[in-house]
C-alpha cells in the first residue's frame, strides 16, 4: 500500500517539476516579428485595396 503511494507521490513531483521547466523555458523564449516591407501578405492587400480603389 505505501509503495504504491510512494510511486504516486514520484511520479505527481516529476510531472510538477517538468511543468514548471517547460512553462519558464517558454516565457525566456525571445519572439520576433517580420518587418512590414518583407511581408508578402501585407503587399498582396495594398494591391487588391488598390485594384478596388480603381474598379469604384
Amino acid at each position: 500500500m505505501y509503495t504504491i503511494l510512494i510511486i504516486c507521490v514520484i511520479i505527481v513531483i516529476v510531472v510538477l517539476l517538468l511543468a514548471v521547466l517547460t512553462t519558464s523555458k517558454a516565457y525566456q523564449y525571445k519572439h520576433t516579428v517580420d518587418p512590414l516591407e518583407n511581408n508578402p501578405y501585407l503587399q498582396n492587400q495594398d494591391i487588391n485595396e488598390n485594384e478596388d480603389k480603381k474598379s469604384e
